[in-house]
């Protein structure tokens, strides 16, 4: 009873003084509210309707300054459009794809004229939706065609457990066959020459000292078995979408040569009606025949050349002749360069294929490279290149952020220039040219 009393008096005695305080509150004056209010109107309206040039990045407390038209003021990714609103646009791309059909492209690729491309690599989610992947490709399918390509290769890793693992599985990043048809299905529909190409990923074979070219699986014979169970699918997804080229392996160097590539190529070939191809590291190309039978042959070609970051366009395009005159002087019209790309940094001419070392940038020794390997391309009449590359989920409009790989070109300015001058150049391609 005492206690109820007691927490009687309190409870009075708390009312009282909250209507004490509430009190004081209806005291204040009007007009000292008044300056608060529109200060909260003028700042927080923007945010509300999209016009406030601070946005706050996604788990972190820091503002970034966005301009119009400009990423952001510290260098960082930005979050979407200048102005407010980016969620809303973003959750708006995932549902409702542009209306319309994709950008074309003006000279749709034909048999006999070069195959100007551009490696999309590709890691995807299992979450992302067919509206999303839609939206996506479109962006991409109007990026190359304002690059005036008309070919594009859509790499996409899979995976193992080790160098010695006979296992081969998609992994998360792994698209599924119908997230690669939906893809397909834009590219194609946006006039490019499509090719597919299933990549081994290294993050287990601890690169640079172990990479999918020296694998070396306990039982060969099983390691194909499940190559073959792997690749299924995807080549039945290519044949649906009517691909020009299924690329059956990626530089594999220590499994060429093995006779289970026969059986695997007549079982592919079975599945899509299209061309099925290999592509070679530029080292085991040069050093000898890759003995794989197909009929036409990739080369990732990043042949180092021992020159200064001012060294003028002759001097790169001898380095490159050089190096493929080791495997034939004359043209090589049935030779495509499947992979070409290069560093945007101080020193990437003397290892081009350094996908680790991030030095001084320097978007013109990039730039430089594409133009001498494009004169390379149509002096030695090859078949076409596809550059490396544009990841398929970023936005081809921005500059490359600081901590992503130098090798990305889309966003430099000066690297896009040389393409867009390649790919449009007069060039007729490699025409029925006999191979050396």
């Amino acid at each position: 009873m005492n206690t109820e009393k007691n927490q009687s008096n309190e409870s009075n005695q708390s009312n009282q003084k909250s209507r004490a305080e509430k009190g004081k509150r209806s005291k204040v004056p009007l007009l000292a509210i008044l300056p608060v209010t529109v200060t909260c109107l003028v700042v927080g309206l923007p945010f509300v309707v999209g016009d406030h040039p601070l946005r706050w990045r996604p788990g972190s407390l820091k503002p970034v300054l966005v301009l119009h038209d400009s990423t952001p003021a510290d260098g960082g990714e930005d979050t979407g459009p200048a102005g407010g609103g980016a969620d809303a646009a973003a959750k708006k791309e995932e549902e409702e794809p542009p209306a319309g059909p994709p950008p074309k492209v003006d000279k749709p690729w034909k048999a006999g004229m070069p195959e100007w491309g551009v490696q999309i690599f590709w890691e995807d989610k299992k979450e992302h939706s067919a509206a999303y992947l839609e939206t996506q490709a479109r962006k991409q399918a109007a990026y190359l065609v304002g690059l005036k390509a008309n070919a594009v290769s859509v790499s996409f890793p899979f995976y193992t457990e080790g160098r010695t693992s006979t296992k081969l599985a998609a992994g998360k990043s792994t698209p599924t066959p119908e997230h690669l048809e939906t893809v397909l299905r834009v590219f194609h529909e946006a006039g490019l020459r499509t090719t597919v190409r299933p990549t081994l990923d290294e993050a287990v074979l601890v690169p640079p000292e172990g990479w999918r070219g020296n694998i070396k699986p306990t039982d060969k014979e099983a390691w194909f078995d499940a190559y073959e169970a792997l690749l299924g699918p995807y080549l039945d997804a290519a044949q649906r979408q009517q691909a020009a080229t299924f690329v059956i392996g990626t530089e594999l160097n220590s499994m060429e040569g093995h006779p289970a590539w026969k059986g695997l190529i007549a079982a592919a070939e079975k599945r899509f009606k299209g061309e099925v191809s290999y592509d070679a590291n530029w080292d085991n190309y040069v050093g000898g025949h890759i003995d794989v039978p197909v009929k036409r042959l990739g080369v990732d070609a990043y042949f180092p050349v021992k020159v200064p970051d001012d060294a003028p366009i002759d001097q790169l395009v001898d380095g490159w002749n050089t190096w493929l005159d080791k495997k034939g002087k004359g043209p090589l019209p049935r030779i495509v360069l499947a992979e070409a790309g290069i560093s945007a940094m101080d020193g990437a001419y003397h290892a081009p294929g350094d996908f680790y070392t991030k030095r001084k940038l320097n978007p013109a020794v990039q730039a430089t490279w594409y133009k001498a390997v494009c004169q390379v391309v149509r002096e030695r009449k090859m078949a076409g290149v596809y550059w490396w590359s544009v990841h398929f989920d970023s936005d081809p409009k921005i500059a490359p952020r600081e901590d992503e790989s130098r090798l990305n070109f889309a966003g430099r300015p000066d690297t896009e220039r040389e393409i867009r001058s390649c790919f449009g150049s007069d060039y007729a391609g490699p025409g029925t040219d006999p191979a050396p």
